[in-house]
């Protein structure tokens, strides 16, 4: 096929059209007279439409109606009414301005804005982040606290952009910040917190007085809270591993939002909502629950490189319910660090934050690990009560240890009859398997014992899991090359990252890794010399496994990583020790003693050859 071409004609022709097109333009374009007489037209239409609207109109309130520089006179007055109707005195008194009413206690420092009446800041004294910079959970407009109602004067009023009038005073130890948008100075709707010195948690209630005939109860009146969590560790996909909406439903049911980009879920009978970052959590708890919450979780790291300020938006939308025309609702809210014996101390089902896992995984952390943990930590370096408490688990596991070695032994001892058996009926797998399991009963012996104690194993692996990553307690106590054991250690940063391993070298991880290959070794070679069936598990188990979990657990805690090295090695040793006290030969001669011993029927068996016999079956004589 032949290529089209733009000749010079071609060119001269396109120029010469797009020139006429101008012209024509240039020529038709109206005058000013012409553009003021529009104008005018344009105006008087959108007066006549306005003056044809109903007067029952809902109006929809801007953030620009509620600032106003001066309410003095009766004409501002006016203007501020026809905007904002009852409401308009609360912008008439001199806390209608930008400002912050700042309490101060051991634990926090507040700032409560004249603007919607919620918190502008709050910041923990306690805690700094990997940067040691102080902790933030709100600052910078990062939340929203909004209660959205509609007035008998058919408004739609937003309470973030109205001016509440700030009072403080004193209930003994406790702080009473109280935060009125007034309609009139003894019609109000409130805000009031109460501050205790030495609590995370604080009173909260939302009040209405006087406004019975003031809010329209015919609407739904929503309360709605949105917050962008900040990025306070070192790692922030690590962190945002663990951030998560947590709410608690229908009578002490828990549940979370995952971790996708985008999480949205309903419940009914909602008692708290925790927006919960790694270590610390904001959670806003009634005393009586809210109907319904309507939940969104939003992922806001795309990139690890260029998000670095926030880990998820939360947002939750709760009705408020009127009684006798008024808003009453108790409440309390919670900012500080997600600890587990904080949480639990308030016996409000708060534990839940904490994912410490499920059924018995999370019993064995909360009734075991944790007890053991705090009373180690108690008198040792955090690095040091590790290694106790690793010793200790080992100890109370060794039986199963050794219950393990043993059975692998059986089987490693039987490995020339089950060879003899295999090539017997190397043809007939029916037969050769009947075979087997005859051998294995008679000599007490079963391949399956040795994975027995390794399952039980398993609950305290999963538990060691989920601890250690939501233990507060080590935060940012350093061991050995590890400087935050709640973090990844690192000994050489690279620079380059490779995928799902991350920019870092962490040097637990290589240790735990090069132990659990030479304990593979150890315990797969046993399992191979009795059982050839498989010899590909040999390679999966000492070589493939440690590499994965090299991977995965690089951006792991360092705690954790510490942990199981620590597990591997003592296994490691409890093994090559009790190897040296069991004898193959006297292991041999036992199975053989038990060959020649009855073997134990069941009652089922029993049942069953009572039965055969009456019917007349003999069973056949052993040779």
């Amino acid at each position: 096929m032949e290529e089209k071409k733009l000749d010079i004609n071609s060119i001269i022709g396109f120029a010469l059209i797009f020139g006429i097109l101008m012209y024509m333009l240039w020529q038709n374009q109206p005058t000013p007279e012409e553009i003021a007489e529009q104008e005018k037209a344009k105006q008087e239409q959108l007066a006549t439409e306005e003056k044809a609207k109903p007067q029952n109109d809902v109006i929809q309130t801007k953030a620009e109606d509620f600032s106003v520089t001066s309410a003095s006179d009766s004409t501002q007055l006016s203007i501020l009414k026809n905007k904002l109707g009852a409401f308009a005195y609360s912008s008439t008194l001199p806390s209608a301005k930008e400002d912050n009413t700042v309490v101060e206690t051991p634990l926090f420092y507040l700032k409560f804005s004249n603007k919607g009446g919620f918190l502008s800041e709050v910041r923990l004294k306690n805690f700094v982040n990997y940067d040691s910079i102080p902790i933030h959970l709100i600052k910078d407009k990062n939340t929203a606290f909004n209660i959205n109602f509609g007035t008998t004067d058919s408004r739609i009023l937003n309470t973030q952009d109205l001016y509440f009038q700030p009072s403080v005073s004193n209930s003994g130890d406790n702080v009473i910040v109280s935060m009125k948008l007034k309609v009139s100075e003894s019609k109000f709707l409130e805000y009031r917190y109460e501050i205790k010195k030495d609590d995370y948690m604080m009173d909260f209630t939302i009040r209405s007085q006087g406004l019975d005939n003031v809010i329209n109860s015919s609407q739904e009146i929503n309360l709605d809270w949105q917050i962008k969590t900040y990025r306070h560790a070192k790692s922030v996909s690590y962190e945002n591993r663990y951030t998560e909406l947590v709410y608690e439903y229908e009578g002490g049911k828990d549940d979370y939002l995952g971790q996708s980009e985008l999480s949205e879920d309903t419940a009914d009978d909602v008692t708290y909502v925790a927006f919960k970052q790694h270590f610390f959590t904001s959670i806003l708890l009634a005393d009586t629950p809210f109907r319904k919450a309507d939940l969104k979780s939003s992922n806001l790291i795309k990139d690890e490189e260029i998000d670095t300020v926030y880990t998820k938006a939360f947002a939750v939308k709760l009705p408020l319910e009127l009684t006798a025309g008024e808003i009453n609702k108790t409440m309390d809210l919670y900012f500080g660090p997600s600890d587990y014996k904080i949480l639990n101390a308030y016996d409000r089902n708060l534990d839940e934050v904490v994912p410490l896992g499920w059924g018995i995984f999370g019993w064995i952390n909360r009734y075991v690990f944790i007890p053991t943990f705090g009373f180690l930590s108690s008198f040792l370096p955090y690095g040091f009560a590790i290694i106790l408490m690793t010793i200790l688990v080992r100890i109370v596991m060794s039986p199963v240890t050794y219950k393990s070695y043993v059975s692998q032994a059986k089987m490693k001892v039987l490995k020339p009859e089950i060879a003899e058996i295999n090539e017997k009926y190397k043809d007939n797998a029916m037969k050769k398997q009947q075979a087997l399991m005859a051998l294995y009963k008679e000599a007490g012996a079963s391949p399956l014992a040795g994975c027995v104690p390794m399952l039980i194993q398993f609950p305290i692996l999963i538990a060691i899991f989920r601890l250690f990553p939501s233990a507060i307690e080590i935060r940012q106590k350093a061991f050995l090359w590890a400087d935050d054991l709640s973090s990844f250690d690192y000994i050489l940063d690279l620079p380059f990252t490779i995928p799902q391993y991350g920019d870092h070298v962490s040097l637990f991880t290589i240790l735990m890794a090069i132990a659990l290959i030479f304990s593979s070794k150890l315990n797969t070679g046993q399992m191979n010399d009795a059982n050839q069936q498989m010899p590909g598990m040999k390679f999966m188990m000492t070589y493939m496994m440690p590499v994965m979990l090299l991977f995965i657990f690089n951006s792991y805690s360092s705690g954790l990583s510490y942990y199981y090295f620590l597990s591997n090695v003592i296994t490691l040793g409890q093994t090559l020790f009790i190897r040296r006290f069991v004898d193959d030969e006297a292991l041999l001669r036992k199975l053989h003693e038990n060959k020649k011993k009855p073997v134990k029927k069941s009652k089922w068996q029993e049942r069953l050859e009572a039965a055969a016999k009456q019917k007349g079956y003999k069973p056949p004589k052993k040779k």
